[in-house]
């Protein structure tokens, strides 16, 4: 039997092993070692009523952040929704276009030709106390719908009232709570609403211009670049605006078209956006419009009223003058032959 050979590696490996077990054996010891003096000392100690294990929230839990809804979080599409009536409630102004099958260039080269006709809107003038209007023309947004969203977004503003709803026994009244979604299904929608009339418009493919505040200006900027129409809305200049004629840019536009607007919680088709486009100088213009409306009525007013004042004057003139005549004839006489006297002298 050959002798064996001494191997180094093998001798160190045992080596650390037999190190481990023996530290592992002293841990162990002065772990015990210490537990037996605590509990001679006897140190109080306070213990736990519950076990960790059993604490846990209750069944009926809500939390702050997320109160319960009518449709189960992974069903529903909250943010969404939530944005949607937050625009409705903080927008004047929304125009709704149906676009075809547009790419994401054309897109691109729509909203590029649209915020470079905005840029050249001049900003507000500074009015009579000397405070500055925002400009708005970062906040005009052109962006796509989701229609069947929006649509119930647009009927929870127009039929979902909070304040009506305060008797009832359920305590959140929010966009998506179980109150608001009742609310819609049992609501009967009057056909005069401005949700009957553009409910039919949002159906297929929508997107909408939105404005932070009534601004002609800028509406008339918008139609200029998507819903041209000469004479009042011409179409930018070749030369002025080179890439509003591009291809890409004209194919997108091609496939854009104006189908109405909500300006102030009312409906508008073509002609009454294009109305509200086409005021001059903006608000201040229509308030223009409107002192110049009223001062004139007034003016008619006094007008028609002194009017009757001095037809009555002269015709009780009158009357007089012919009552002095009857009643003083030679008096009149006196005064016809003193004329012609003077005249043969």
């Amino acid at each position: 039997m050959p002798p064996r050979l001494h191997c180094a590696a093998r001798s160190s490996v045992g080596r650390a092993l037999q190190r481990t077990a023996t530290s592992t054996t002293r841990v162990s010891a002065l772990t015990v070692q210490s537990a037996t003096r605590a509990a001679s000392r006897g140190y109080a100690t306070a213990a736990s009523p519950v076990p960790l294990g059993g604490l846990r929230l209750p069944d009926d839990y809500i939390p702050p952040t997320q109160p319960p809804s009518a449709r189960r979080p992974e069903q529903r599409k909250a943010q969404l929704l939530r944005s949607y009536t937050a625009m409705l409630r903080s927008t004047p102004v929304m125009l709704f276009f149906q676009h075809n099958n547009l790419t994401a260039v054309e897109w691109a080269a729509v909203r590029r030709e649209l915020r470079a006709a905005l840029a050249e809107v001049p900003p507000p003038a500074a009015g009579p106390d000397g405070a500055v209007p925002v400009d708005i023309t970062s906040h005009i947004e052109f962006q796509v719908l989701r229609t069947r969203m929006f649509n119930i977004a647009y009927k929870i503003v127009e039929c979902f009232k909070p304040g009506a709803q305060v008797d009832k026994s359920n305590a959140y009244m929010h966009d998506l709570s179980k109150t608001a979604y009742e609310s819609i299904t049992k609501a009967s929608v009057d056909e005069s609403s401005t949700y009957s009339q553009i409910s039919p418009l949002l159906s297929g493919p929508v997107a909408a211009v939105t404005f932070p505040s009534v601004s002609p200006a800028h509406l008339a900027a918008v139609l200029k670049v998507l819903s041209p129409s000469p004479p009042n809305f011409p179409a930018p200049t070749r030369k002025k605006y080179p890439g509003y004629w591009d291809p890409v840019a004209q194919s997108g536009f091609q496939k854009i078209i104006l189908i109405g607007g909500r300006i102030e919680d009312k409906a508008f088709d073509l002609d009454g956006v294009k109305w509200v486009g086409g005021i001059k100088g903006g608000i201040d213009g229509l308030r223009a419009q409107l002192v110049a409306l009223l001062h004139h009525a007034g003016l008619g007013i006094t007008t028609a009223l002194e009017g009757h004042g001095k037809s009555l004057w002269l015709t009780l003139e009158g009357r007089r003058t012919q009552l002095d005549e009857e009643a003083n004839p030679t008096k009149k006489e006196g005064e016809t032959e003193a004329p012609a006297e003077n005249k043969a002298s």
